[in-house]
């Protein structure tokens, strides 16, 4: 078994030891310097460590001593190793304080370390973060940075805040955590029956987080739930990893209803995007006005109709433009028991439609 080399604090000169044995037999430097023929100002400095033990100087030392010449050269040799490594142990914590500074620049360490994800090593925060990233240095690191900046899920909103920085930083989080689950084959063909499975989850409302990742993972698809990092508006997460499409949700918005629309969304794209091209990703990014791509507008179309077809939610809404009190909630409700779903994702549904969420009613929309 290899062992870790010790690299002392301070390097030992061997003039130290000299010093000791002079003290300890009551000799002066003045005194030896004379035994053994040399200058004093010459043992004062090799006493010091201002001048190195030269064989030759080791075997005055030996006769002067009773210490063997060899055991001088040793000591020297040692003190002139651990010179040299404590010079390049120094060397490499200030490359690694530089390194560290920059990626505090383009990674949240901060809300890394709130997950228990650094320590007090620099080594090894490092190590985490190339891990992290999928990269080995400092120019891959802001290369993928600053490429990933100019993707639309990381641009700036002037309505609500967001950090470019925590955004990166948590859609690369979550890829790496998803490496590590492990879940079952996946098979397009599931897609009613997951679907299926997952609407009985939600009407349910028992365990749902749960529940929704054991349907999930029993068919094929990695799900984890990761809060989302400050400034960083995301409501989910759909991509590949390894053979397996994988969905991942913040809980930014803790309704049963949003939840479930969420989760359908990222099935939509699962289905209808991934499938056909692995190498894309899609990270759901609440912005307020922000005109949707076509990719987004089918996810979100397929969320929708998982529920509630076209003709049915029409034929509804054209009945209750107005909502009215307890008229409209008691159609929601007729409508939820004819369906088989939650009341809560017609309520949702609503609020969404006709942009009032402020309804008062009282169909609970609590996830549980």
């Amino acid at each position: 078994m290899e062992t870790k080399e010790y690299i002392p604090f301070k390097a030992i000169h061997p003039g130290l030891i000299i010093k000791d044995e002079l003290d300890a037999r009551g000799i002066s430097q003045k005194e030896f310097a004379q035994d053994i023929g040399m200058q004093t100002t010459m043992l004062n400095e090799i006493i010091k460590g201002k001048r190195a033990i030269t064989a030759e100087i080791a075997l005055v030392l030996e006769k002067g001593l009773g210490i063997k010449a060899a055991s001088w050269m040793r000591h020297q040799v040692g003190y002139e190793l651990d010179s040299v490594r404590i010079k390049e142990r120094n060397i490499l914590k200030i490359q690694q304080m530089e390194t560290w500074s920059i990626i505090k620049q383009f990674v949240p360490v901060s809300a890394f370390s709130k997950l228990g994800l650094l320590s007090n090593s620099l080594a090894d925060n490092i190590a985490r973060i190339w891990d992290i990233y999928n990269v080995d240095s400092i120019d891959l690191l802001v290369q993928r940075v600053s490429v990933n900046k100019c993707n639309e899920y990381y641009k700036k909103s002037e309505k609500l805040k967001s950090d470019q920085v925590n955004i990166m930083g948590w859609s690369q989080l979550v890829r790496w955590q998803a490496t590590s689950i492990k879940v079952n084959v996946f098979s397009p063909d599931n897609r009613d029956v997951i679907i299926t499975e997952l609407k009985e989850v939600i009407r349910a409302n028992k365990n749902v987080v749960r529940y929704t990742q054991e349907v999930l993972h029993k068919y094929g698809i990695k799900f984890l739930v990761q809060e989302r990092f400050k400034q960083s508006p995301i409501d989910g997460y759909s991509f590949w990893s390894s053979e397996n499409p994988t969905i991942v949700v913040t809980m930014r918005k803790k309704f049963l209803d949003n939840f479930a629309f969420t989760i359908m969304h990222e099935l939509g794209h699962v289905f209808t995007h991934l499938v056909a091209d692995k190498n894309v990703d899609f990270l759901d990014i609440e912005y307020p006005n922000r005109s949707l791509s076509v990719k987004e507008q089918e996810a979100h179309h397929f969320a929708q109709q998982c529920f509630l077809k076209d003709a049915t939610w029409n034929e509804f809404f054209s009945r209750n433009i107005k909502f009215s009190y307890p008229s409209t909630e008691k159609e929601m409700v007729q409508l939820a028991v004819k369906e088989k779903i939650h009341p809560s994702i017609i309520l949702g549904r609503y609020c969404f439609e006709t942009r009032n969420f402020a309804i008062k009613t009282s169909i609970d929309r609590t996830i549980s």
